[in-house]
C-alpha cells in the first residue's frame, strides 16, 4: 500500500496545528481574564491637574477639599493635586509659565498681567465680590472715605490698593491728595490695632476684619463698590492662553466638580470646615473661630445666582478693564475677551483667544 500521507506538506500542517492551539489557549486565557477583572478596571488613567491656591488653605478653598474628599474630581476623571505658594504672587508666575495647570489669583491681576504680555487667562470665578474693603477704626468718627482727608491710611505697597483709596476719596468728594499713605507692609491689623494709622487698605472682611474683632478692636469696612470701583472678582481661576487651548475639556471638567464642591460646602459648612482643618499648613495654623465666620461671609460672595458655578459676566470684564486703563495700571494694551473664557456651563459661551 502506498503512503497516503507521503506528499503532504509537513511543515504546514504543523504551523496550522500550533496555530489552532495557540487560538484556543488565548480564547481560553481571555475568557479567564474576562471573568476574573473587575467592572469597570482597565479604563483609562485619570488626568492629573495640578492648582497653586493664592495662599496658605483657609475657608475661601473649602470647596476645593470637599471635590477631593467626596470623590467629584474622581468622578470627572481627575486627579487633583492642591498646592499651597510659597510666596502669594508664585500662582500667577508658575501658571504663565506653564508649571502648573491652575492658580487661584485675581481680576485685575489677570488684566495688569496681560498688560505686561503675561500670558494668562481666567476660566472661572470663585469670589464674585470684592473681599478687599477699606477698614477704619470704631469710634473714629471716620464715617465715609472723604473723612480721611489729611490722616493716616496703611496699606501694602500694591498701586492697585493705592488706586483702589484714591477713586474711593474722590468720588466721595474728598481730597484724595491729601490722605498720607503708610506702607505697612503685611502689618495691616498691628498698624490700625496700635493706632499707627487711622485707616488700612489691603485688609479682607473674611480674615483681618474678622482677626481685629476678636482681639478687641472692632473696624467699620468700607465697601469699595459703594465708592467708584468696580465690582470685581476678588478670587479667579486661572490659567495660561497655551493651556486653555491645550487642557479646555479637562477644566471644564474641574469646574463641574468644583461646583458640586461648593454646593456641599453650602449645604454642609460644618462638615466642610472640619474637613479644612484636616489640611491646615503647619506653618499658618487655621483658628476655628474666624474659619467659621468667614465661612459664612464667603459663601454668598461665591453664590453665582442663577448661572453656574464660575460663571464670568463680560459686563465685569469690560468694567474692570475700563476702571484699570483709566487708573493706569495697565503697561499695554488688553483685549478683554482674551483675558477670559467662560468654561462654566454651557460650551457655547467660551470666548477664542484669538478675538
Amino acid at each position: 500500500m502506498k503512503n497516503v500521507f507521503r506528499n503532504i506538506p509537513i511543515l504546514p500542517a504543523l504551523l496550522l496545528a500550533v496555530m489552532l492551539m495557540l487560538s484556543a489557549c488565548g480564547n481560553q486565557g481571555e475568557a479567564e481574564r474576562t471573568a476574573d477583572t473587575p467592572a469597570g478596571a482597565g479604563t483609562e488613567a485619570p488626568h492629573k491637574l495640578t492648582i497653586m491656591l493664592d495662599w496658605y488653605p483657609n475657608a475661601v478653598h473649602s470647596f476645593l477639599y470637599a471635590a477631593e474628599k467626596n470623590g467629584y474630581f474622581a468622578e470627572e476623571g481627575l486627579e487633583v493635586e492642591i498646592q499651597m505658594p510659597s510666596d502669594s504672587n508664585d500662582a500667577l508666575k508658575l501658571v504663565a509659565a506653564d508649571k502648573i495647570d491652575l492658580a487661584l489669583t485675581y481680576q485685575p491681576q489677570v488684566l495688569m498681567a496681560r498688560g505686561e504680555n503675561i500670558p494668562v487667562v481666567s476660566i472661572g470665578a470663585i469670589v464674585r465680590h470684592p473681599l478687599n474693603h477699606l477698614m477704619v477704626a470704631e469710634g473714629s468718627g471716620i464715617q465715609s472715605p472723604k473723612d480721611l482727608a489729611g490722616k493716616a491710611v496703611g496699606y501694602s505697597s500694591i498701586p492697585l490698593y493705592e488706586a483702589m483709596l484714591r477713586t474711593m476719596v474722590t468720588s466721595d468728594g474728598g481730597d484724595a491728595n491729601s490722605v498720607k499713605l503708610i506702607d505697612v507692609g503685611f502689618d495691616l491689623v498691628p498698624a490700625i490695632s496700635t493706632g499707627q494709622v487711622e485707616g488700612i487698605m489691603g485688609g479682607f472682611i473674611n480674615h483681618e476684619q474678622l482677626i481685629l474683632e476678636q482681639e478687641g478692636h472692632p473696624v467699620t469696612s468700607l465697601n469699595p463698590t459703594d465708592y467708584g470701583v468696580p465690582d470685581y472678582y476678588e478670587l479667579v481661576l486661572a490659567t495660561s492662553d497655551q493651556g486653555l487651548l491645550k487642557s479646555e475639556a479637562d477644566f471644564r471638567k474641574f469646574l463641574k466638580a468644583a461646583a458640586k464642591g461648593q454646593q456641599y460646602v453650602a449645604e454642609h459648612p460644618e462638615d466642610a470646615l472640619a474637613l479644612l482643618l484636616e489640611h491646615e499648613n503647619e506653618t499658618s495654623p487655621l483658628d476655628k473661630n474666624i474659619e467659621q465666620k468667614s465661612l459664612q461671609i464667603l459663601l454668598p460672595l461665591m453664590d453665582a445666582g442663577d448661572q453656574p458655578f464660575g460663571y464670568q459676566s463680560p459686563e465685569s470684564w469690560d468694567k474692570v478693564h475700563q476702571w484699570l486703563t483709566d487708573n493706569n495700571l495697565l503697561s499695554n494694551e488688553v483685549k478683554t475677551q482674551a483675558a477670559y473664557a467662560n468654561l462654566a456651563g454651557d460650551r457655547s459661551e467660551s470666548n477664542n483667544l484669538e478675538e
